[in-house]
């Protein structure tokens, strides 16, 4: 299992990244440091980090792989943004260890923000619309509800949805389909 300095497929390093998981296979880790480590230090410099301490983010990131390949699932993310997502955590974990709480600010994403406070029109407007949906849900067939709370309340992926229940993809996309439909026609006639 070598990867090529220059390139590496997504193919290849779920394999890689399986290798270390399963292994501790150090070639394997050698492989995605080789191609990883280069990037991620070019990404923390980009940034606005000195080379040294980009190095040292890029490090201890590989690091947190090694400790942590266990827990990449495929199904989730690609090999690349699962390692620049740690890559993104550990820079602002030492961030904050070096209190500089505008940096802290400027790098976390807009929608971190805590929202403001909810009003009293807001909060009966909420509670009506979800009564309105929860009444609309109790209307579908329960297959076609069940799949509902699955897919949107419980956030799981249809994939994962056919394997709980035991039933073919095709058969989950259909019964999503249909009971939006029919979830939409029931808002509707519930106005």
């Amino acid at each position: 299992m070598r990867a090529d300095a220059g390139t590496l497929s997504p193919e290849e390093a779920i394999r890689l990244i399986s290798a270390v998981a399963k292994g501790r296979d150090r070639a394997a880790f050698a492989a995605l440091f080789g191609f990883y480590a280069p990037r991620l230090k070019a990404f923390m410099m980009r940034s606005g980090m000195t080379a040294s301490a980009a190095e040292d983010v890029a490090q201890e990131t590989m690091l947190l792989v090694w400790k942590k390949a266990s827990y990449f699932d495929p199904r989730r993310a690609g090999v690349s943004t699962w390692i620049f997502t740690i890559a993104r955590n550990v820079r602002i974990d030492r961030l904050r260890r070096e209190s500089r709480p505008a940096t802290v600010a400027r790098a976390f994403d807009p929608s971190d923000e805590v929202d403001g406070p909810v009003s009293g029109e807001a909060a009966v407007m909420t509670a009506e619309r979800e009564e309105r949906v929860r009444s609309a849900i109790a209307m579908l067939s329960s297959e076609q509800a069940q799949i509902l709370r699955l897919s949107f309340f419980g956030d799981k992926p249809q994939s994962e949805i056919a394997g709980e229940l035991g039933i073919p993809l095709g058969t989950v996309k259909s019964r999503v389909r249909l009971a939006l439909g029919r979830l939409r026609l029931i808002l509707d006639d519930l106005k």
